[in-house]
């Protein structure tokens, strides 16, 4: 894989641009200490520290198992190796963090139901293996995970501990895709699952919060950023490189899978997804000897997904799946 200062993150969510006019009332929370984000931003969710409860080591099963599942039901897919697994928003929305290992790397799916953002994080710090648990804050409406190693408080949106021991490190990121369930099925038939036997009873058919993400006009918890040019619950990709951010419409999609040659912060990347399919990703287009790659789309071959002007077809996770090419496009 080669390697870069910048970092390419994928990252769909429901966009909050808007400032909230019709927050509930909440109280500040319990910010002692020092933090790196204005703590007048920082809110108390209401369950408290783990009172939503992350899951450890779940249950897997099959594909072919699922029963609690539809084909239109978002779910959170890592490829690690052979290891093929995914994360359904249906466990997530009531989770909020999954702490696994897969092919030997130690994985915590983060998720925030309030923003929609799904990311996977390396939960070996400084070469010691944690875990993740929910915090019970909120920075601009966004989970702030803690690690139990350290008690550290992090901004899951910024990727970054803001409170604690490791105050200023940044996590280390692991790619994931979100689509759904049937399209992630036609990618990866031979997928595992996590199970709704998750030794929580919870209702995991139905989302906890009503219709918050589909209600335009209703935020829980106030933002800090003003920024009407989208609706507020818009799903979008976000691509974070440097201190910038560049954010790309999945409803903007053609129904045909379609790739974008794009350039951010002099970074070249390419934009793949399609809005039948339902998901979207980007890479940077820079292989490790320079040269830069430019991209077309290909239909009907999941995970199969696009071919450079050199011939090499690339799968959904970067990596080149013909001509014996072994090279990982950076995420």
């Amino acid at each position: 894989m080669m390697s870069t200062n910048f970092s390419l993150l994928f990252l769909l969510a429901f966009f909050l641009f808007a400032s909230c006019q019709n927050a509930v009332d909440s109280q500040n929370a319990d910010t002692s200490g020092d933090w790196l984000i204005p703590t007048h931003e920082v809110f108390d969710g209401g369950p408290g520290k783990d009172g939503i409860p992350a899951v450890t080591n779940p249950s897997l099963i099959g594909a072919q198992e699922v029963s609690y599942l539809s084909d239109e039901d978002l779910v959170i897919g890592v490829k690690i190796g052979e290891e093929v697994r995914a994360y359904p928003h249906r466990i997530l929305d009531w989770h909020e963090i999954i702490n696994d290992e897969m092919n030997g790397t130690l994985l915590a799916v983060t998720y925030c139901p309030l923003t929609g953002s799904g990311i996977g994080w390396n939960r070996n710090l400084n070469g010691q293996a944690t875990t993740f648990g929910v915090s019970g804050l909120l920075y601009n409406t966004n989970l702030i995970p803690y690690d139990r190693g350290t008690n550290s408080n992090w901004s899951q949106m910024r990727l970054q501990c803001v409170n604690g021991p490791l105050k200023g490190q940044f996590i280390e990121t692991i790619p994931v895709l979100e689509t759904t369930w049937k399209t992630w099925k036609e990618m990866y038939p031979q997928t595992k699952v996590v199970s709704a036997n998750t030794g929580y009873s919870r209702p995991y058919g139905r989302y906890p919060y009503g219709d918050y993400r589909t209600n335009d006009r209703n935020l829980l918890f106030p933002i800090s950023n003003d920024d009407g040019r989208l609706p507020r619950k818009e799903r979008v990709h976000g691509v974070i490189i440097g201190n910038k951010t560049k954010v790309y419409r999945v409803n903007s999609l053609s129904d045909n899978i379609e790739t974008i040659n794009d350039s951010f912060n002099n970074i070249p990347f390419v934009a793949v997804g399609s809005r039948s399919k339902n998901f979207l990703v980007t890479y940077e287009r820079t292989l490790p000897d320079g040269k830069v790659l430019t991209f077309t789309p290909v239909q009907n071959i999941l995970p199969g997904v696009m071919i450079d002007d050199e011939g090499t077809t690339w799968g959904v996770f970067g990596k080149g799946l013909t001509k014996g090419s072994q090279t990982q496009l950076d995420f």
